[in-house]
């Protein structure tokens, strides 16, 4: 069995995986990492795992982790299953290549669009050659609204709602057309600028907003909320078989 650890910026999942289905996932506190990650190796037969970490995790506990079990840490350096061809690949956030590496699994010699509806919305692009060029970061639901709390003098800071109607007719309702019929649209608008280029496209929406946006949109897409997940545990696996 596999251990994946995916610490994002607003919350940490930690995964087992044997072969590729999940047989557990929990979402842990970022300061029980070391005593929840006991409790899961106690519960099961862990071989090896990864660690992707886009926020700060000290090096004494990933030492920690490491002494725990046969734990990779996933770099911009890490062999994956697909051509890196962005410019810069030392830039390129661990969780991005993690989903990348999920989709040309999940979906071999397709052209994918991967969408991350997290902190921030991310677009990532491989071709059915399983080459990676690149795509689009931009800001979440809740750092937009966390935006125009902090940058206004008198607007409210607000949780995300299903948008009832386009036109606002008071200032939340303004303010959440704003923002949800804003990320609605971009997406949509962006799935389809790349459809113009790539017809036979296919799309995945994952993160943690998946739920709430996948019900808005007109676009013909895959939602699953643990893509990132099961791309580290496919970057394991490929490495291990190596």
């Amino acid at each position: 069995m596999n251990l994946i650890i995916d610490a994002g910026n607003t919350r940490i999942k930690v995964a087992v995986f044997e072969n590729d289905t999940i047989f557990d996932m929990v979402v842990v506190d970022r300061k029980k990492i070391l005593s929840e990650i006991k409790k899961i190796l106690k519960k099961y037969k862990i071989s090896h795992g990864i660690l992707s970490s886009v926020s700060f995790i000290s090096e004494t506990t990933i030492e920690k982790l490491q002494n725990l079990v046969h734990l990779m840490v996933l770099s911009s350096s890490t062999n994956v299953p697909f051509v890196n061809l962005y410019k810069t690949p030392n830039t390129l956030g661990v969780d991005r290549i993690a989903l990348v590496a999920g989709a040309v699994n999940e979906f071999p010699n397709k052209n994918i669009l991967i969408i991350d509806a997290g902190t921030c919305i991310t677009f990532d692009f491989v071709n059915k050659q399983s080459e990676y060029l690149g795509g689009a970061i931009s800001p979440g639901i809740k750092m937009r609204f966390l935006s125009l709390n902090h940058f206004t003098a008198n607007l409210p800071l607000l949780e995300k709602e299903e948008m009832s109607n386009v036109i606002g007719r008071n200032t939340k309702e303004s303010m959440n057309s704003g923002v949800v019929n804003g990320v609605i649209q971009e997406i949509e608008g962006i799935i389809n600028q790349y459809k113009k280029k790539y017809m036979d496209l296919t799309v995945v929406l994952t993160g943690g907003d998946t739920k709430f946006l996948s019900k808005q949109l007109k676009s013909s897409i895959f939602a699953n909320q643990n893509f990132l997940l099961q791309g580290l545990n496919r970057i394991l696996i490929f490495n291990i078989d190596k």
